[in-house]
């Protein structure tokens, strides 16, 4: 096996095969719901937790489409604390 060139004439013989695992870094993303400090004075509604079947969670609607679209809820486990939207 080699490698080549498309526009001149180089060429590279393998010989061996080569393996080196690098691990990913993965940045820090800001929470877009504004963290732990944004659930804090919300209401609470019965609607069941998709995770763990608890049946009350916290909820904030958000408008993150244009605003002629319908907001968009978020919602938290009071239990298990996931988190989904609607």
């Amino acid at each position: 096996m080699r490698f080549f060139c498309q526009t001149c004439p180089y060429l590279f013989q393998i010989n061996e095969k080569v393996e080196k695992k690098v691990p990913l870094q993965r940045k820090q993303v800001d929470d877009v719901l504004g963290g732990d400090e944004a659930w804090e004075n919300v209401d609470q509604t019965e609607t069941r937790c998709p995770h763990c079947e608890y049946n009350k969670a916290y909820f904030m609607q958000i408008q993150i489409r244009s605003a002629d679209e319908p907001s968009t809820t978020f919602y938290k486990c009071v239990q298990c604390k996931k988190q989904w939207n609607d």
